[in-house]
């Protein structure tokens, strides 16, 4: 383990004398012991309504515990929101149990992204935290920012593109493999139901948004040719309300199947309101709001990875990385898909062997997140985007424009991921706030 400055005890008393009170975005010092109780009732539920975001000054730093490897967790959301957050939180406390009492960790929620995001991150470093994972894609300045202020710490952005040489790294996974699958049973389902067309919840218009939706729509052409899918930007990751109102938008515009790409589980209850159907995201416990109309939901399990890493930085072997997981990694999930699940009725039958025989490819490392965007495929409005054999790579999945490139010393993109796949409404544009 790390040795820490003494500056910092002196920091960490300084902090404690200055807070006198946490906003519900700060968990306890025990966060795996606190925060369990939330957990268990936020699948069952409807989404709460989204409390706002506390500005930075006003969210208590928890503290360390001395002797044992100190993690931090960022959470853009709240650890109930039934899905991103959830899932990270899930592997939080996978991490607690698989390494015991080697480790101590705790999380603060509902972060507000860009500048408030940055003191946060500094004041846990300054605290005296080992580690710190930062779990939403607007967080990947800040971190990297206070990562090169702290050299002895480790720092995780987890969805971004940043990282240096000695201590940070980003992590993230090939999630538009899952929704290709998504896609292939929300275009039978809406079949089945005599409808072409479906709907898509989007939230920001970056890179790996616009591969999640254009993935979903290529799985859907697959099986349905003839369906159209619609998309509603919201422009934010999680918020309740928003959510809602684009999938009611969704629906009233002739939406049979809702899929969402944001953080909580509202769009699926909504469908399960109006009488369609709906596809959840990021954690495997988000149809529990509707069972009976959530068709499944692709979802993270992000603990293996949380351990491996966590284990290399007390060993100190980890070697920071761009590391992009993919479905063979077993960290990605399509609930009613998996070992020792069954799928949702409202699956249609004929759908769910050719789900699983894509599953199975990818699970086998035969198929990958590259087969997935190989041409010959079109754009939205019919021209040719990715020739036929050719293959989008990793810069390209990620949109490295030259800019990027230059920042990162990563290979620019060619095909960048900033048009929309064919089987997207021809209408659609890649809207900006």
């Amino acid at each position: 383990m790390r040795k820490r400055p003494t500056w910092i005890l002196l920091t960490l008393l300084l902090v404690s004398a200055l807070v006198f009170s946490a906003c519900t975005a700060a968990a306890p010092a025990g966060g795996g012991e606190t925060a369990a109780p939330a957990e268990q009732g936020a699948a069952e539920e409807a989404p709460a309504e989204q409390a706002p975001a506390a500005d930075a000054g006003s969210i208590q730093i928890p503290a360390i515990e001395e002797g044992k490897f100190n993690v931090a967790f960022v959470y853009v959301g709240p650890i109930g929101d039934g899905g991103w957050t959830y899932a990270h939180n899930e592997g939080r406390l996978y991490l607690e149990e698989q390494l015991g009492d080697a480790v101590h960790t705790a999380y603060l929620e509902s972060v507000p992204e860009g500048t408030d995001a940055e003191r946060v991150v500094r004041n846990l470093a300054r605290a005296g935290f080992d580690a710190i994972f930062t779990t939403s894609f607007g967080f990947m300045d800040s971190t990297a920012t206070v990562a090169e202020e702290f050299p002895d710490t480790y720092f995780v952005h987890v969805s971004g593109y940043k990282k240096n040489e000695t201590n940070f790294a980003n992590l993230f996974g090939a999630m538009e493999s899952m929704k290709y699958l998504v896609g292939m049973i929300a275009g039978a389902r809406a079949q089945a139901d005599g409808s072409n067309k479906i709907g898509y919840i989007a939230p920001f218009p970056i890179p790996e948004v616009i591969r999640h939706a254009n993935a979903a729509a290529l799985g859907m052409r697959k099986v349905c040719p003839d369906c159209q899918m619609d998309i509603r930007w919201i422009f934010t990751w999680v918020d309740p309300n928003l959510e809602r109102q684009a999938a009611e938008s969704l629906i009233e515009s002739g939406a049979a199947v809702v899929i969402t790409g944001a953080d909580t589980t509202g769009p699926v209850q909504v469908a399960g309101e109006r009488g369609v159907w709906g596809i959840g995201y990021d954690s495997r416990n988000a149809c529990a709001v509707d069972p009976e109309h959530c068709l499944t939901v692709p979802y993270w399990n992000w603990g293996p990875f949380y351990v491996d890493m966590v284990q290399q930085m007390i060993d100190g072997t980890f070697v920071p990385a761009d590391i992009y997981f993919d479905v063979d990694s077993g960290a990605l999930g399509l609930l009613g898909f998996m070992e020792g699940q069954e799928p949702a009725p409202g699956v249609p039958e004929e759908v769910i062997p050719q789900v699983r025989e894509v599953l199975d490819k990818m699970l086998a490392g035969e198929m990958t997140r590259f087969d997935v965007f190989t041409g010959p495929i079109n754009d939205n409005k019919g021209e040719v985007i990715i020739p036929e054999g050719v293959s989008l790579t990793q810069s390209d999945l990620e949109g490295l424009d030259a800019n990027i490139a230059a920042q990162t010393g990563r290979e620019a993109c060619t095909i960048c991921m900033s048009w929309l796949a064919e089987g997207i409404s021809p209408d659609a544009e890649i809207s900006q706030p």
